[in-house]
């Protein structure tokens, strides 16, 4: 089933501010906040949603891929593959992310639901570990018909045997309560716990051989599914295959997959379309010829008509690249080239200097050969 469109989801126009953006997203969470609709499935689903689309519209660069390509430009292969997603990657977020990430929303100290007037608990902490970025290579090929890469990360993972224990500085929440004395008054402000930097919880057995959190270095083979469409500089992203951090309750970061498209050895690539330089000789654009080209997708004839003129731009529909969005696939435009020979012996000299003056070997451009800039113009149009 689709996605639903995150300005759908919050209510607002494409050209919504940044504060409108945030003050949307702010009434839907009241609205759906688990602690004000215990046990309702359906608010939580709602509540995610709203996070879900605040967490992509309030980025700038992820508003901006969104815009261009929909929900693809953060998915995996498409909805629900692979774990990819610009948001939440699929669910990979839980609550708690949601309340650890946009806890200033709520306006509360640790995601509660107090931030609203309620008087909500506070939530135990709940640890992400870092994110980590590769570059995978990819060819024309592989961008027409997408692709199943397997690569090899070193990530840091918790050692077998590792133990941990709530932190008893601030009994695993994360955070401590700091009062300071200000010319309003005293204010209390949460700040992120010296003792455990916010894990919530302290290595209890080190096993030998990690590190002071318990932490080793693992390499791991990852399948990545590259969705068809896609183009040099794109960002995917695996949930979960990042660095994981110390603690019982922690989560894995993510996996950031930069595109890096390889050059073609005779395709040109301009968004879905491709373009293609055949050269022909002089014979061949008088009589007609028939030809095999290279196209994405495997080798392709076409004809040649008699009197081809060079620069004559012929159209192979739908044998360019596909539209990310599954919208549609591009055309493969192929540029006619005369080869004008250079070294000519006594005979085929002379057949030329006999045809100078011929009226077939004359110049008479007609409406329909178009100058070298209409076909530009046509090829934008």
């Amino acid at each position: 089933m689709a996605k639903q469109d995150y300005y759908e989801i919050l209510k607002i126009d494409k050209s919504a501010t940044a504060a409108e953006i945030k003050k949307a997203y702010r009434k839907k969470a009241i609205k759906y906040h688990p602690d004000k609709n215990p046990g309702d499935k359906a608010a939580e689903e709602n509540f995610k949603k709203a996070a879900e689309a605040y967490e992509v519209l309030s980025d700038d660069n992820k508003k901006a891929r969104y815009d261009q390509y929909g929900h693809a430009a953060f998915e995996n292969g498409g909805a629900g593959a692979g774990g990819f997603g610009g948001g939440f990657g699929g669910g990979g977020m839980n609550m708690e992310d949601i309340f650890s990430q946009f806890g200033d929303i709520f306006g509360g100290h640790g995601g509660g639901f107090g931030g609203f007037g309620g008087g909500g608990s506070r939530r135990t902490a709940r640890v992400k570990g870092s994110n980590m970025r590769i570059r995978v290579k990819v060819t024309l090929a592989d961008i027409a018909n997408g692709v199943e890469k397997k690569v090899k990360v070193k990530r840091k993972v918790q050692a077998d045997g590792a133990t941990f224990k709530t932190c008893d500085t601030c009994n695993g929440q994360g955070q401590v309560m700091q009062v300071t004395n200000t010319i309003l008054g005293r204010m209390q402000t949460a700040a992120t716990c010296p003792k455990c930097h916010g894990a919530g919880q302290s290595i209890e057995k080190r096993p030998k051989g990690s590190d002071a959190n318990g932490m080793i270095l693992k390499e791991e083979t990852v399948g990545i599914k590259i969705p068809a469409g896609v183009s040099d500089g794109i960002q995917l992203k695996v949930t979960g295959k990042g660095n994981e951090a110390p603690g019982k309750n922690s989560v894995a970061g993510d996996l950031l997959v930069v595109i890096e498209e390889l050059s073609h050895d005779s395709l040109t690539r301009e968004g879905m379309n491709l373009h293609y330089d055949l050269y022909v000789n002089l014979s061949e654009a008088v009589l007609g010829a028939s030809k095999e080209i290279v196209a994405v997708t495997g080798k392709v004839k076409i004809k040649i008509d008699s009197g081809t003129q060079s620069g004559k731009i012929l159209r192979l529909r739908g044998k360019g690249l596909p539209s990310i969005e599954r919208y549609g696939t591009g055309d493969l435009l192929v540029h006619i080239n005369l080869w004008t020979p250079q070294n000519l012996n006594k005979d085929q000299k002379s057949f030329f200097e006999e045809n100078l003056e011929d009226e077939n070997f004359a110049p008479n451009p007609s409406k329909s050969d178009k100058s070298f800039f209409e076909k530009v113009k046509d090829m934008f149009s």
